[in-house]
C-alpha cells in the first residue's frame, strides 16, 4: 500500500520519466492523491464533471463511449504510465464527460486536481510535452479504432480486442463473459459467441467458463 506524498514522488519518477522537471515532480507529490479502485468499479461516468486527471501507476482502466441509442463502444485501455486525454480536454474546457472510465482490473492512480492543469501547462515544459504526447498517442489509437470499425470484419475486431485485453492484463487468460465482450464491441452476445466458437475451432482461443485463453497472439 502506498503512503501519499513520499510514495507519489517515487511513483512519478518510476512510471512517468517524461515528467522530468524536479519542481513539477514535487508539485505533483504535493497536490496529487493516490486512489484505488476494484475491477468493475466506475471511475468516471457520462455527464459528470471531471475533477481529477488520473495518472495510472498500476492496473488498467477501460474507456468506453455511448451513442444516442445507449449502445457502448470500447475506445481504449489506460495502463501504467498512461493518462486519460479525455479528462484533459474536459477539465480544461470545464465540460461534462462524454466517456465512461471503469477499472478493467484493480487499479491505482495518482489523481491530479484540475485546477493544476492550466497552471502547469504555463509553468512546466515537460508537463506541456507530456499532455501533447498523450493527445498524439490517443489520437492515433482512436484512428485505429475507427479503421477497425470501418474496415475490419467482426472476427478480426474480436481477435484484436482479445489481444489488447491480453496485453493489458499481461496474461493469455482473459476473464470476461461473452456479453461483456459484445457490449464493448457494440455487437450481440449471440454473434460474439458464434465467432468465439469459430476462433476456437481455428485453434486461436480456448473457451472456458467466463474465460477465454488466447492461444495464437499474432
Amino acid at each position: 500500500m502506498y503512503t501519499e506524498s513520499g510514495d507519489i514522488l517515487q511513483l512519478v519518477r518510476q512510471h512517468f520519466p517524461e515528467i522530468a522537471e524536479k519542481g513539477l515532480q514535487e508539485e505533483i507529490a504535493e497536490a496529487g492523491k493516490i486512489f484505488h479502485y476494484r475491477a468493475g468499479e466506475v471511475i468516471m461516468d457520462y455527464g459528470s464533471y471531471v475533477k481529477l486527471v488520473p495518472l495510472v501507476i498500476e492496473g488498467s482502466i477501460k474507456v468506453v463511449r455511448e451513442d444516442e441509442g445507449g449502445n457502448e463502444l470500447f475506445l481504449y485501455f489506460l495502463e501504467a504510465g498512461n493518462a486519460c486525454t479525455m479528462s484533459f480536454s474536459c477539465c480544461m474546457m470545464d465540460k461534462k464527460s462524454i466517456i465512461r472510465a471503469e477499472a478493467e482490473e484493480d487499479v491505482t492512480f495518482i489523481g491530479i486536481p484540475v485546477r493544476k492543469m492550466d497552471e502547469w501547462m504555463r509553468k512546466y515544459q515537460s508537463w506541456k510535452n507530456f499532455v501533447m504526447m498523450s493527445y498524439d498517442y490517443r489520437m492515433t489509437e482512436l484512428v485505429r479504432t475507427i479503421d477497425r470499425i470501418a474496415f475490419q470484419k467482426m472476427d478480426e475486431r474480436l481477435l484484436d480486442y482479445l489481444r489488447k485485453k491480453s496485453d493489458t492484463a499481461n496474461s493469455k487468460l482473459i476473464k470476461a463473459t461473452h456479453q461483456d465482450i459484445a457490449a464493448s464491441l457494440n455487437s450481440s452476445r449471440e454473434a460474439v459467441s458464434r465467432l468465439l466458437k469459430q476462433l476456437e475451432h481455428m485453434g486461436k482461443v480456448r473457451l472456458g467458463r467466463n474465460s477465454i485463453e488466447l492461444i495464437e497472439t499474432q
